[in-house]
């Protein structure tokens, strides 16, 4: 690649660059006192108590492995720290309330757990569940802790045991909460009221838009005040403003012929000369290859050997329809598809079912795609259990359904004995889909995908037709490394432009460059904007040494970015992504409908604001419905509770200010008893878990030094 040609001519100058910066990061740490600081060993603190290094690297260790490459770094960064902020806020909470979740009772958590009291490993001769074995087996896994598997294994367990003790201190604390939140008869009642007492009334509504903007003055120091009457509300994070120019390494015209005359040179067989024979052999090419797999390794195919089988109607492929029917090694191309050129041809042709019904128990082992925190066994226990189970299953295949139930990780299945459904070809990893496909009705069987051990059993199968298998070589359409220099060359020469002095605007204009702005950077930002995830430029926007109007390059996966900052907000109070002014306009409006309206009649208020008396029946908090006007909850909310025949001036509303006379009240039924609606109250207080860690989050002290670090 261009890149590492120039680091090749340019090493030993690279080199003493290197060692430079080095020295110098050493130096400016000793004279700023930061090399050996303190807060280099800390991610953060809550409530007092430290968030080190050490102990976030596993956590975040531990995301990583769960994601198996399925989300960004970012991410687990994310969750690794809203995981040990949640566990420190609760113990914390707990440690105030005087409350030890000890041993013991993680200790009863795990032994109660189904996992546990079914898994085989664990049963005595009898079939009952031995807590010694399970001691044993804990023992074991401690013992073989030192490297390898082994130490994954014991990671694992490690982190299921703090998993439970976790959850304990969160229920622990939730059900004390929730011991608080009971209710009375007498709430009851209230609630039963206030959800079924309706009203008849007239009223005259005053919109806010009937209003001209015109007769409101609405100044900054309106807007300054409300805003800092509600500082929570308006507080932004601090942010950045940065704009770029992304400089995509694509492949020319004259590259991508290059490319297609690679494949058309691999076609068919070649003389060529061979040490070993001392002699010119034939070698075959791709329309003879026998072996498309190891063909495709040896000349450096960029897409590997499709193994899968598709009918006329699954075959995804530019060339499909002559390609169905072509005969074996027959070959097409080369083609475009899908940012590659390739050459095809029908390598096997087999008769398989389009769908096939089957059933199966799923056994996760640590590091698998369907292990979670209970997951603590590693592959060859899981294989052992799997072996365990599938003997019991020949045996007695009526046990296939309870043991789905009690062993399996797929609970969506499980909870169905383990069934599937129908499936097509294409729905299953490679290794369940061609097991259930090429093997016949009841039978059963284990094959190990990403997620574990899956114990299988055939249900079904049927419409067996023809199907072909694709032999493909491909290669990406992608640029020269002439091509990748000239691209190197001008963003390095667009870069050292604009750090002379120039404007990027500009710049870009005479280029015919394309300027992005991106607004509002946060500093755990990780997407920019069409740039995708690029957390280094984040960083360096935020960086202290970063100045408004510095420019960086950055090199991305496929081209470079010339960066500039073009502003830094700080942290506080802002009306940025608020409709503030529409706010405080309306509340200026409604102080003006209230000033005019000085009737003393509905009639002489309608008059005095160019509205009219209107008639509703029958409104209340359940059915909040002005005749002629609307829903009108937050008014419906007060009509609902005014003295017959007296009138109610001023009932400021989200879109308007609303005046009524209740005409008559319709009070609900009298009960003998409100304990339903009584309980009614109290299901509202407890779900409401999530606002419990809000709650008490908002109230405690939490310093996030993550920036620093990731």
């Amino acid at each position: 690649m261009a890149i590492l040609g120039k680091i090749r001519e340019r090493s030993l100058f690279l080199i003493i660059i290197i060692a430079l910066a080095l020295f110098s990061f050493v130096l400016s740490g000793l004279f700023d006192g930061n090399l050996f600081s303190k807060n280099l060993s800390e991610i953060g603190e809550v409530n007092g108590e430290t968030i080190g290094r050490e102990e976030f690297a596993q956590q975040l260790e531990i995301y990583r492995s769960r994601s198996n490459g399925r989300t960004t770094n970012t991410q687990n960064v994310n969750l690794a720290w809203d995981n040990l902020v949640r566990e420190k806020i609760y113990e914390s909470q707990l440690k105030k309330s005087g409350i030890v979740v000890g041993e013991k009772d993680i200790w009863d958590a795990m032994v109660a757990q189904i996992k546990q009291q079914n898994n085989p490993q664990f049963l005595n001769e009898v079939g009952l569940f031995d807590e010694e074995k399970f001691k044993e087996y804990i023992a074991t896994l401690q013992e073989d802790s030192e490297e390898g598997q082994g130490k994954a294994a014991w990671l694992g367990w490690l982190n299921y045991e703090k998993s439970i003790k976790n959850s304990l201190e969160q229920n622990t604390y939730n059900s004390l909460v929730r011991a608080g939140l009971g209710s009375t008869l007498s709430e009851g009642k209230s609630n039963y009221y206030f959800q079924n007492t309706n009203v008849d009334l007239k009223y005259v509504y005053v919109p806010y838009q009937s209003v001209p903007d015109s007769l409101i003055d609405v100044t900054d120091t309106d807007l300054k005040d409300y805003i800092k009457a509600r500082p929570k509300e308006y507080t932004v994070e601090e942010s950045r403003d940065i704009q770029f120019v992304a400089f995509n390494i694509v492949a020319s015209a004259e590259d991508e012929e290059a490319i297609k005359s690679e494949l058309r040179a691999i076609i068919n067989d070649k003389e060529e000369y061979s040490t070993a024979a001392k002699t010119n052999v034939m070698v075959p090419g791709f329309r003879n290859a026998e072996n498309i797999a190891d063909f495709n390794a040896e000349n450096e195919s960029d897409t590997p050997f499709d193994n899968k089988f598709y009918t006329e109607a699954t075959l995804v492929s530019t060339v499909k329809d002559t390609l169905f029917k072509a005969e074996i090694n027959e070959v097409f191309g080369p083609y475009k598809e899908n940012g590659y050129y390739k050459i095809s041809k029908i390598s096997e042709v087999k008769q398989l079912p389009d769908s096939v019904k089957a059933s199966h128990i799923l056994i996760p082992f640590l590091g698998s795609a369907a292990a979670d925190q209970t997951t603590t066994q590693d592959d060859a226990t899981a294989q052992k259990v799997a072996d365990s189970l599938l003997s019991v299953i020949k045996i007695d295949k009526t046990k296939f359904e309870e043991l789905a139930l009690t062993h399996s990780i797929d609970k969506v299945s499980s909870a169905k004995g383990g069934d599937l459904g129908w499936f097509t070809y294409n729905a299953m990893i490679p290794e369940f889909r061609d097991y259930v496909f090429e093997n016949s009705t009841d039978d059963m069987g284990i094959v190990k995908s990403q997620f574990g051990y899956h114990i299988i059993r055939i249900d079904g199968q049927k419409n067996i037709q023809k199907n072909v298998q694709v032999a493909t070589y491909s290669k990406l359409i992608e640029a020269s490394e002439e091509t990748e220099n000239r691209i190197f060359e001008e963003a390095e020469t667009f870069a050292s432009d604009l750090s002379s002095g120039g404007d990027m605007n500009k710049l870009a204009a005479e280029k015919n460059y394309i300027v992005s702005p991106v607004l509002g950077l946060k500093v755990f930002d990780d997407n920019i904007g069409r740039l995708g995830s690029q957390r280094e430029i984040v960083r360096w926007s935020f960086d202290e040494n970063t100045e408004i109007n510095n420019i960086k390059r950055f090199d991305l996966d496929n081209g470079y970015a010339v960066v500039s900052l073009t502003k830094k907000h700080k942290a506080g109070l802002s009306v940025q992504g608020k409709n503030v002014r529409n706010i405080v306009l309306n509340q200026k409006k409604a102080e003006l409908i209230e000033k005019r309206s000085t009737g003393e009649t509905l009639e002489d208020i309608a008059k005095q604001n160019d509205a009219t008396v209107s008639t509703s029946l029958s409104v209340s908090n359940t059915s909040p419905v002005f005749a002629g006007q609307g829903r009108f909850t937050d008014i419906a909310g007060v009509v609902t509770f005014l003295e017959e025949n007296k009138m109610a001036k001023n009932i400021i509303g989200k879109n308007g200010v609303a005046f009524a006379i209740v005409s008559k009240v319709n009070l609900p039924t009298e009960l003998d008893n409100y304990n339903a609606s009584k309980r009614s109250v109290e299901r509202l207080l407890q779900n409401r878990n999530s606002q419990i860690y809000n709650a008490i989050k908002d109230n405690s002290e939490i310093v996030d030094n993550r920036s620093s670090f990731y």
